[in-house]
């Protein structure tokens, strides 16, 4: 008789966490983040409440770590072959506005996808009240995305393209931050030309030429 194989442990568990990041995004998208318990997330697992609080001690968590593992995947979906993920960086074509605007015309499409932008409302609000949630969320998506545009404006800099006084941390708060702000608070809508806009604003300034 053939000797049997003792279950993967492991993988029974990538699986359960798997079901649990699928279980969140579709809570939240569905009734919304001061809806979704951590019940209705391990109901909808297939798991039990004990095996989420093992893993995670809040709802919020567990919605950081699924839109994180989506954000890569979402990463790992447009890779070029033979490039790591982490070596993304916007493309330098020795345009900067064309650049910059083409990047951001990206970020208005994921803020528009209804799969991203439910989970990431609801972790702005749950910030708004939990400061280490933000932090977390900050440094582990938001800070690594704007060092993309911190390195960017660099690369302009060293062309002349960009003052070499500019602080680029800063800089790229003139276009990155108005944006955020008209898509966390409706505002208004968002749009390429209203991103494109931006950018000739904060590069050319509101001064007459």
């Amino acid at each position: 008789m053939a000797k049997k194989t003792a279950p993967d442990s492991t993988r029974r568990s990538e699986k359960s966490r798997r079901a649990i990041y699928d279980a969140a995004l579709s809570l939240v998208s569905e009734a919304g983040y001061q809806k979704a318990t951590i019940e209705g997330i391990a109901a909808r697992a297939g798991v039990g409440k004990q095996t989420i609080y093992r893993w995670w001690s809040s709802k919020a968590d567990v919605l950081l770590e699924a839109f994180l593992d989506l954000q890569e995947q979402a990463a790992e979906a447009v890779a070029v072959p033979g490039q790591e993920p982490e070596e993304y960086a916007i493309p330098d074509t020795g345009d900067l506005a064309a650049d910059l605007k083409n990047v951001l015309r990206a970020t208005v499409d994921e803020l528009l996808d209804p799969k991203f932008e439910a989970p990431s409302r609801a972790l702005a609000a749950a910030g708004v009240v939990d400061a280490r949630l933000t932090e977390e969320f900050v440094a582990k998506l938001l800070e690594p995305q704007l060092q993309l545009y911190v390195q960017r404006l660099k690369s302009a800099q060293e062309t002349g393209a960009v003052r070499p006084d500019i602080d680029p941390r800063i800089a790229l708060e003139l276009f990155v931050s108005p944006l955020a702000q008209r898509w966390l608070q409706r505002t208004g809508p968002i749009s390429y030309d209203y991103t494109d806009t931006l950018v000739d604003y904060a590069l050319h300034g509101l001064a007459p030429r």
